[in-house]
């Protein structure tokens, strides 16, 4: 195994991830998998933070790419209004970074240009 993956295990399954926590396989998320990730990054998910973890999936689905906050922020505030688009309210639910913990915890493949990551 390389040095740079860890193994969690959640309920009855092991997954693989990289050293900052990120799946390797994308097909190994589930939403059990998805709560370890997010209870690691010390976030309780509630219904807001679903509909951000099933739109981000879903994005990926249709476009094969994770938004970086700017794009994330626009395309929320275009599907749910402003109040959920905003950057304010999307740090509120990902204090670290909507596109770093949001991708993280949904399974996905952290943005090319993030820039959100915590430093």
């Amino acid at each position: 195994m390389c040095p740079d993956i860890m193994k969690f295990i959640t309920g009855d399954q092991s997954e693989d991830s990289s050293s900052n926590g990120y799946l390797l396989n994308l097909k190994d998320w589930s939403e059990e998998i998805a709560l370890e990730l997010a209870a690691r990054e010390g976030i309780t998910m509630t219904d807001a933070h679903w509909k951000i973890i099933r739109f981000l999936r879903e994005y990926f689905d249709e476009f094969d790419l994770t938004p970086n906050i700017r794009l994330l922020a626009k395309v929320l505030k275009k599907q749910f209004g402003p109040e959920k688009g905003s950057q304010k309210y999307l740090y509120s639910l990902f204090p670290k970074g909507p596109s770093y913990q949001g991708c993280l915890i949904a399974g996905l493949p952290i943005p090319r240009d993030c820039i959100d990551m915590p430093g």
